[in-house]
């Protein structure tokens, strides 16, 4: 009978043993290898594709703007990451003139998705600050800027984890 128990109990111990050292490797490889990495936004090109500026009077400005970007967007991730939607934002001088939405996807583990978005200018606010508008236009610069954020989640063996990208800045 003592054998039996014993004999038992070695299995058990053995059991329990195995189990402790796979959550223990679960664990290490979550908290290395496993964890959850921002995606990487890189902006490959933004082309102008409208622009039309016309004075009618000192009172009548008519103004329009469309931007084409090219976006690439890298999960470094070893599984994939599920992305909610949001938008691109265009900056002038500190106010925000354009944005572009970003519709929800999935990127699988290390790919590199290439988007491409239509960021439209908002005449309005970019005429609100005019007389630097219109020095920047005599100086043939316009200093914009995009700002875009990507939030998604990885899942790995049941458990969800936050990956969210720092706003980037061009």
């Amino acid at each position: 009978m003592d054998e039996k128990r014993s004999g038992m109990r070695r299995r058990w111990l053995v059991v329990l043993s195995l189990m402790i050292a796979i959550v223990v490797l679960l664990s290490i490889l979550g908290a290395t290898v496993f964890k959850a990495r921002p995606p990487i936004i890189t902006v490959n090109e933004i082309t102008l594709r409208d622009f039309d500026l016309s004075f009618a009077s000192h009172v009548n400005i008519h103004f329009n703007v469309s931007l084409d970007a090219s976006l690439s967007v890298n999960n470094p991730n070893k599984v994939g990451l599920k992305y909610a939607s949001t938008f691109a934002f265009l900056d002038y001088r500190g106010q925000i003139v354009g944005e572009a939405p970003i519709p929800a996807g999935k990127i699988s583990a290390d790919q590199t998705l290439p988007m491409k978005l239509t960021l439209t200018v908002m005449a309005d606010r970019i005429l609100s600050n005019s007389q630097s508008l219109i020095s920047d236009l005599l100086a043939t610069t316009l200093p914009l800027s995009t700002n875009i954020r990507i939030s998604g989640k990885v899942t790995l063996l049941f458990v969800k984890m936050n990956s969210t990208q720092i706003p980037s800045q061009l």
